[in-house]
């Protein structure tokens, strides 16, 4: 079994992250998966990294074709399924009205399955501007009565990546915010990005005080693969009933984006 995994990052452009990240989805992976790593283009972010351009509307609108083509191509050379990894699922909507392989997210798969683990689910995120953006998506997804505190560690981007080299600061920044939303009444959380994720896992951190930290990409590798068992043996597809889950044909969709300059 193959999957894509497509990260919200240039991965070459923070290689200690991207090394952790293999290793980890590796080793929570079933024996004979194959997850495949892919990031942004290079230079996307010419720039600010993507703590910037990810709390923009307008900028993470014109970073989810990369998504969406990605999919496409996942589907075209016969992936088994397509994971985005990143908690405010660019693309989610548009890429699972456009394949037929499985669509798994970081942000509704972790919070559905935090919610396997409590009743109240914290995040504990790394770049505040994305609340908006996550609140939303949990309307959306029905799933907003589920989800309390959303509450940011004191770190930035850089500071994350820093932390594969010398990792208390992190851990102890991680463990204030995270006893703030326990505080405000969390008793299951949900790590915000996959730096975040990745590092904490590395650490081997999955509970602060009696509350679990969820592994959320741990978790979407394991779902993508039951996802992909599932297509598989009884072609198992989304709803295609609607406007957000109709299935254009698929000449339309390429004429349609090779006339933006998106082919």
């Amino acid at each position: 079994m193959r999957i894509w995994h497509q990260s919200f990052t240039v991965l070459d452009d923070v290689p200690h992250y991207r090394d952790a990240l293999q290793r980890h989805l590796s080793a929570a992976a079933a024996p004979g998966t194959t997850v495949e790593l892919h990031g942004m283009k290079a230079g996307t972010y010419p720039s600010a990294y993507p703590g910037t351009h990810i709390g923009y509307s307008y900028l993470s609108s014109l970073h989810r074709e990369q998504f969406v083509a990605a999919a496409l191509q996942a589907q075209d050379e016969g992936y088994d399924a397509f994971l985005i990894a990143t908690i405010p699922d660019t693309g989610y909507e548009v890429a699972r009205s456009l394949v037929d392989i499985p669509v798994v997210t970081f942000g509704q798969t972790s919070v559905l399955m935090a919610g396997m683990l409590g009743d109240c689910v914290g995040i504990v995120n790394f770049i505040a501007a994305l609340e908006p953006q996550l609140r939303r998506n949990l309307r959306d997804y029905r799933l907003d009565s589920l989800v309390g505190p959303i509450t940011q560690v004191d770190a930035a981007f850089t500071d994350v990546m820093a932390a594969y080299a010398d990792p208390q600061p992190l851990l102890d920044a991680f463990t204030t915010a995270a006893r703030r939303v326990i505080a405000d009444g969390a008793n299951v959380i949900v790590p915000g990005e996959g730096p975040l994720n990745v590092f904490l896992a590395d650490q081997g951190l999955s509970r602060v005080d009696d509350v679990p930290v969820l592994d959320s990409l741990g978790t979407c590798v394991r779902v993508a693969e039951l996802r992909a068992a599932q297509h598989r043996s009884s072609g198992l597809v989304p709803s295609r009933a609607g406007f957000h889950h109709a299935q254009p044909p698929r000449e339309l969709v390429d004429a349609a984006r090779a006339f933006y300059g998106l082919g």
